[in-house]
């Protein structure tokens, strides 16, 4: 995206500001192109961030900047990168000199428009370096060799790996909206940029952020050469020029009352913010099926998409625009007279960021909340963080606008999914994959009707079927479960050789190999061999055989009616001849 600057097109500016100080842009030293650039812009004179973060970093020391959104940040770094360039020496051509780091996609667009219109008279070239578009193109860009790269963290990473973006070179390092960086999760991403940088001594870094937060210094710390600490404390200007009201509401109620209160209210463009994209898709259906032309933005819409809805909304095509956090800080639209917090926001912090939508340079505004029973315990945490009580006012019953779009097709994702809903759970056919067929039995996967045309099936694998464990077998008439391991069905008859066998034999006749077994418990065992066994019983385990202990060789006694030899037995006079043949 290289600027030309014969064709830039000109963009109507907003009014100016009212809360501008009294230091002009022309009192610094600054390049006459850049002047001539900012005197067009209408930059005649300084906003309390410029004029406190200029004298400092056109000296060329780092910057860590505090203020609230919308009051001259971005100037206030361009200025300072422009004139720092200008003055270079021994740079290298067609490599970066300078890089700025943005949260989203919305806010690195709006940098890169801010740096085109000021730096018309300039020879910079510059690219946006972001997400989701022209990936091809953008890389083109790249190694043709740019002066100054806006980009977002992702896309940066994925192209100084593939050694497409080269940082060598880069004497100037911006990161803006440092607090909503790290909020998005791209903390790790910041330190593996900011550490392939060239050393904090070769370069200069500028931080801005609306807070600084102790993450956000921890960077400060780590990674820039002692900076200077500058703050335009937001809690003041978040105040002063935006009016606040809060309305306790039911959650059933919020939007009857939103829809009063879009009739009552005088607005001319509305931001509505949602702590989930359920709710947003949700919430601008609701608002389109009661008349009011609204839409969604949220990090699921593509690219181009959301390029378009912001354009839209900045031309004032589209007068409601409902986000959530996320989608927000590429907002920036000076003509947003209301912002309506339809959820309180999770994080305290993001409330300072909602309402600095509205109110932007020095103009009022005014920020509507609704507290229900979901979201009300965020209230106190967001009144100790701007250590601002928000006033409280109490609708009237006529406040309350009945809906009449009905159902929308977003109220089927805001319930509760069941459990045949899941992803893979039903099949098309609306039978669950893996479930029976017409004749009853298993079908182990999907049907024929929930099967695409390649032939590939849909969704997670079904769960093989588990088989039915077989019956077991009828007992046989007369069976004793003694049968099974030897015993007779009833007590063994009395003879004259099993009269005089003690019971502790019997134990020891079961454990005896089948040669010892007596032949009163053949019949038994035949009993066992002719019964039926059942089938797919596990096979049983053999019993361990005992060792028998060797009779001596002398010894000339026979074993005892049960088939066990006797141990023998040690007489005294040999038990004192073995103690003496030891002692010896």
């Amino acid at each position: 995206m290289t600027i030309d600057n014969d064709t830039t097109p000109e963009i109507p500016r907003a009014d100016r500001p009212r809360f501008l100080t009294e230091t002009l842009f022309e009192s610094f030293d600054l390049p006459e192109p850049l002047l001539r650039g900012l005197t067009d812009e209408g930059f005649i004179r300084c906003s309390p961030i410029q004029a406190q973060t200029l004298p400092v970093s056109l000296e060329g020391k780092d910057v860590a900047g505090q203020a609230q959104t919308g009051t001259g940040k971005t100037a206030a770094f361009l200025v300072t990168l422009f004139t720092r360039l200008l003055a270079a020496e021994n740079l290298q051509p067609g490599l970066p000199m300078a890089l700025i780091v943005a949260p989203t996609r919305e806010l690195a667009l709006q940098i890169y428009e801010e740096a085109a219109r000021i730096g018309r008279y300039l020879p910079f070239s510059m690219a946006q370096i972001v997400g989701g578009v022209d990936y091809v193109k953008q890389a083109d860009l790249l190694r043709h060799g740019v002066d100054i790269v806006i980009c977002t963290p992702g896309r940066a990473i994925d192209y100084f790996k593939q050694k497409i973006f080269k940082t060598d070179n880069i004497r100037i390092v911006v990161i803006d909206e440092a607090d909503r960086l790290l909020d998005l999760g791209f903390e790790k991403d910041m330190r593996y940029i900011l550490r392939n940088l060239p050393h904090y001594e070769k370069r200069q870094s500028m931080l801005f952020s609306a807070t600084l937060s102790h993450r956000v210094l921890e960077l400060t710390y780590e990674y820039m050469n002692l900076p200077e600490f500058i703050s335009v404390t937001p809690e003041d200007l978040a105040v002063e020029g935006i009016d606040q009201v809060l309305y306790h509401v039911g959650k059933e109620e919020k939007l009857p009352l939103l829809l009063g209160l879009l009739k009552r209210e005088e607005w001319n463009r509305m931001l509505i913010f949602v702590n989930t994209k359920i709710g947003v898709e949700w919430l601008a259906q609701k608002l389109k099926g009661n008349g009011w032309p609204a839409q969604a933005i949220t990090g699921d819409i593509p690219q181009r998409k959301r390029f378009r809805l912001m354009d839209d909304f900045k031309d004032g095509k589209i007068k409601i625009l409902v986000a959530t956090d996320v989608a927000s800080r590429g907002i920036h639209v000076d003509d947003i007279t209301h912002v309506v917090n339809y959820d309180l926001p999770q994080d305290q912090e993001n409330y300072i960021h909602r309402i600095g939508r509205t109110a932007r340079a020095g103009k009022s505004g005014r920020a509507i909340s609704l507290a229900c029973e979901t979201y009300v315990h965020h209230l106190q945490p967001v009144e100790d963080f701007i250590d601002y009580k928000i006033p409280v006012a109490w609708p009237e019953e006529d406040w309350f606008v009945e809906d009449v779009a009905g159902r929308v097709a977003a109220d089927r994702q805001r319930r509760s999914r069941k459990p045949d809903d899941r992803r893979g759970g039903r099949a098309s056919g609306g039978r669950p994959s893996g479930g029976r067929t017409s004749g009853g039995r298993p079908s182990g996967g999907r049907s024929s009707a929930a099967r695409p045309a390649n032939g590939r099936a849909q969704g997670p694998r079904p769960s093989p079927v588990k088989e039915r464990p077989v019956p077991w077998p009828p007992r046989p008439e007369g069976y004793f479960p003694g049968t099974f391991f030897g015993f007779a069905s009833g007590p063994p008859p009395a003879t004259d050789g099993a009269a005089s066998v003690p019971v502790d034999s019997v134990s020891a006749e079961a454990e005896l190999p089948s040669a010892a077994v007596s032949a009163d418990a053949v019949p038994a065992q035949e009993a066992v061999a002719d019964a039926p066994k059942p089938k797919g019983r596990p096979r049983r385990r053999k019993p361990r055989k005992r060792k028998k202990r060797a009779a001596p060789a002398d010894s000339a006694q026979s074993p005892p009616a049960s088939g066990m030899p006797e141990p023998p037995v040690e007489t005294p006079a040999e038990a004192s001849t073995d103690t003496a043949a030891t002692s010896d």
